[in-house]
């Protein structure tokens, strides 16, 4: 079978990507990949030996005004859609809302049921014509996927039984589980870590004025550094701070070597998107047994929290690093742990059942 994956973003930020490889034998199927270099830097592509590539490369920020980005989009449609109309592929999996609504037509027409649609955006479901899009698209997939069971109020009520959770759980992690355990160092400090694009300017600098006054913590940032995090650096600068810290950008096996370092993971959002998300680091959390910090009242904290493995916060509170201080302190490890491990057996019978799912669409006549 000739496949085309279709992802949106640099190789290495769709982790997301590796739930539909697992599922697919790169030495039986043709495999093909569109993916898109935003920044035009080189990455290493050897993790993907075995598949062809094709790269979309435009330069656009990620983190700017969608309307912005529209002529790129264009231009990422007619890029995607030459590919697809040359390679003429059997079975199609478009691996977040946006390809899947800039080819709707051709999804929907030419590999109408030869598609997965993988559903984890839904910025725009407020505009009416969109959200009708994106409910035809459903409709004719023959499989959808979305990252957080919050989005399901958004999709077509009629089709639940081709609905599907895609955890964004990196397996790899899953043979690290003892990194934190028994390789964790010790600090006098409790170690709040973020790792991922670093975004979400507003409540980031609320987060580090309300850390940077409390020496009882440490703020770290891993990951890629756009405009938003050389704002925030320069904020830190400003307020003089000596308990917050910019690493840079990691390769993904380097996330096992900060874990032994942090003791709180920092997963804080505050808009509408990621308030219903469910992100990975709320699977790095449950694997290496590190408490998750997240925004109350988003659709994480409450998952979280009802598994016990999570705290809920929210920066704005005057009190919020004294609260914070005092939910860590108050942590039964034994507990914890156990918690930890109910949970992510939890997930992985859904994981699993997802997975046999992918193969059944994928081997659907």
């Amino acid at each position: 079978m000739k496949i085309l994956i279709i992802g949106f973003s640099k190789i290495k930020y769709m982790p997301y990507m590796n739930f539909y490889l697992e599922n697919i034998n790169t030495t039986l199927n043709d495999v093909h990949l569109i993916y898109w270099n935003r920044d035009l830097q080189e990455e290493d592509t050897s993790v993907l030996a075995g598949i062809t590539l094709h790269e979309f490369c435009c330069k656009q920020e990620d983190d700017v005004a969608k309307r912005s980005k529209i002529r790129s989009f264009l231009k990422y449609r007619k890029y995607a859609k030459n590919i697809i109309n040359k390679e003429k592929f059997d079975y199609i999996i478009a691996l977040h809302t946006f390809p899947g609504v800039l080819l709707c037509d051709i999804l929907c027409k030419k590999y109408k049921e030869k598609f997965i649609f993988d559903y984890r955006d839904y910025t725009y479901e407020s505009i009416v014509p969109f959200k009708n899009v994106v409910g035809r698209i459903v409709k004719c997939s023959s499989a959808t996927f979305v990252s957080s069971d919050a989005f399901r109020r958004f999709l077509p009520a009629e089709c639940k039984e081709k609905i599907f959770t895609s955890h964004n759980l990196l397996k790899d992690s899953l043979l690290h589980r003892d990194e934190k355990i028994k390789y964790g160092t010790t600090s006098d400090k409790i170690r709040i870590a973020f790792w991922g694009f670093i975004r979400h300017e507003e409540i980031n600098r609320e987060l580090i004025k309300k850390i940077s006054a409390d020496t009882r913590f440490e703020l770290h940032y891993y990951g890629r550094e756009q405009q938003v995090a050389l704002n925030l650096k320069q904020y830190a600068k400003d307020l003089n701070v000596t308990n917050v810290f910019f690493h840079g950008e990691y390769k993904p096996e380097d996330r096992y070597e900060f874990v032994r370092n942090t003791d709180i993971i920092h997963n804080v959002y505050k808009d509408a998107n990621t308030l219903l998300a469910m992100g990975n680091k709320y699977y790095d959390s449950a694997i290496f047994y590190i408490p998750l910090m997240s925004m109350r009242g988003s659709f994480m904290a409450d998952v979280a929290q009802k598994a016990g493995i999570g705290l809920a916060v929210d920066p704005y509170d005057e009190d919020f690093a004294e609260k914070l201080y005092k939910d860590y302190s108050n942590i039964k490890k034994n507990e914890f742990v156990i918690n930890c491990d109910k949970e992510l057996d939890r997930v992985m019978v859904q994981y699993n059942l997802s997975n046999g799912m992918i193969n059944q669409a994928l081997t659907k006549e």
